[in-house]
């Protein structure tokens, strides 16, 4: 695509995905469910490749199981693809009021008063936009990203996320030190745990019973502040009503290693299979030697 014709088309769809903002919910997933539909019946390689990562996962125990699975999935991931936006475009005044209730919020603020901070593990699980907008709507946080490859998506996720008292740490070293800083002081970090690390950035590890390359970084990060872990995600309603954001603590040591973090991303998953991101690639190989044998 020519520069000129490639500006002018991203600056149409950007154009299309601002009126979001100007949505209430409940349209705002309508308008997902049917996407969803369109991409579930005729979007047969998205498809194909959900029902190989859902097979491997072994959730379900047949074919109707299976078929019931993805599609529910695949609805629910349009739902998540449109309400990131709307979220981002929409002013912080007006989602917060989303978050219909919140699980575990005592247990964070007795983790924030010892001093060592808090580390959020937020897998693709329901709205992962939503759990930081809430938290950085009341108290500072250092979010840790990796930058799009389509880079006019960067100054998108820039603004949306980068709102109240949040700060975004590129997945890089200087990110990394951010992190760390933002620890020091007793403050918030974000990561999603799941996401597939650069080679030389992870460990092979079970999750869901194969070999997945899965990120070293929150294990050190805990194991070296001695700061308090969590497990959050926002569970997203029915019928466009908002989000409930479950957290829960994770016990001292108990993200010590790559498996032990896989064991809670699993657990968190399970509270809400239908809403996790499963057309996402958990198992790629980033040019590292294939993983052993379980």
């Amino acid at each position: 695509m020519k520069p000129l014709i490639k500006k002018v088309f991203t600056t149409f769809v950007v154009s299309c995905l601002k009126l979001l903002r100007f949505l209430p919910l409940p349209i705002i997933h309508g308008l997902g469910v049917v996407l969803g539909l369109i991409s579930f019946l005729f979007n047969k390689d998205h498809r194909d490749h959900a029902i190989r990562n859902l097979k491997q996962y072994n959730l379900t125990t047949n074919k109707t199981g299976l078929i019931g699975l993805l599609f529910k999935c695949t609805l629910e991931n349009s739902k998540g693809a449109l309400e990131t936006f709307a979220i981002w475009f929409k002013p912080q005044s007006q989602v917060i009021p989303w978050v219909k209730k919140v699980f575990g919020w005592s247990d964070v603020e007795k983790g924030l008063q010892s001093g060592k901070g808090v580390i959020f593990l937020t897998p693709h699980l329901g709205c992962f936009e939503i759990t930081s907008l809430y938290y950085g709507a009341r108290h500072p946080m250092t979010v840790l990203y990796r930058p799009p490859r389509q880079k006019w998506l960067l100054p998108l996720i820039t603004d949306g996320r980068e709102r109240g008292q949040i700060t975004l740490a590129p997945a890089n070293a200087q990110g990394v030190k951010q992190l760390l800083q933002a620890l020091k002081r007793g403050e918030a970090i974000g990561i999603l745990p799941d996401q597939a690390p650069l080679a030389g950035e992870g460990e092979w590890a079970p999750f869901f019973g194969h070999q997945a390359y899965t990120m070293t970084l929150a294990s050190k990060l805990a194991h070296k502040t001695g700061a308090q872990v969590f497990m959050a995600f926002g569970e997203r309603l029915s019928f466009g009503r908002g989000y409930n954001i479950h957290i829960r603590a994770v016990n001292a040591g108990g993200i010590d290693t790559p498996t032990l973090l896989n064991a809670e991303i699993e657990r968190t998953i399970q509270q809400c299979p239908a809403q996790y991101l499963w057309m996402y690639d958990r198992y790629k190989v980033r040019n590292q030697p294939p993983p052993p044998a379980l």
